[in-house]
């Protein structure tokens, strides 16, 4: 029985600490020398040098002037510690429920015409930090009247920051929420009393 024993026991422990320590360790390293921003978290940070987000995480938005973003389901508001969808089947009223709310609460700022359906819909992570240029473009006229300037204006910002797909054909086209709010901001800053 030691002769099965030990060749189990020093595989056990060479992998261990082949894929346990030796693997991730090389991985991380080479993850920070190749893509060094991917691997710090993507952190945006203002004028003043403060974070103000990560290109990677949504985050809560609500002020008029500014883009929102897509409804989530990771805990209240974009909580990276909850992760992940809502679970609610197509067919519970929970789910109905929330979609009508976003979707009246879309129809505030927008009396007419289709709303996206990232508009209401959660993603799959719930962390999405971007929105289809639909949904952005839904939005134009409510930040520009908050920040009193042209419709045109906020349009050009919002096409500025719509990222093609990947490769030209992998995904969609879609506006980073954080990327664009803070390119309006710089653009056209809200005038504070």
């Amino acid at each position: 029985m030691l002769n099965q024993a030990r060749p189990a026991i020093v595989s056990m422990l060479l992998f261990s600490v082949l894929l346990g320590g030796a693997y991730p360790a090389v991985v991380t390293a080479a993850g920070g020398v190749l893509f060094p921003a991917q691997a710090e978290g993507s952190f945006v940070k203002d004028a003043a040098g403060e974070v103000v987000g990560s290109r990677l995480i949504g985050q809560v938005t609500t002020g008029p002037g500014y883009l929102w973003p897509r409804p989530s389901a990771a805990g209240d508001g974009y909580n990276a510690a909850g992760s992940s969808g809502s679970n609610l089947g197509p067919l519970n009223p929970v789910l109905f429920e929330r979609v009508a709310a976003d979707a009246a609460a879309v129809r505030t700022y927008a009396p007419e015409g289709a709303i996206p359906p990232d508009a209401v819909t959660t993603s799959g992570s719930g962390l999405d930090p971007e929105i289809s240029p639909e949904f952005a473009a839904l939005q134009v006229d409510r930040i520009a009247a908050a920040r009193g300037i042209e419709p045109s204006l906020v349009g050009a910002v919002v096409a500025a920051n719509t990222e093609a797909p990947l490769l030209g054909f992998i995904g969609q086209e879609r506006v980073n929420v954080l990327m664009t709010n803070l390119a309006l901001d710089s653009a056209y800053p809200i005038k504070t009393e």
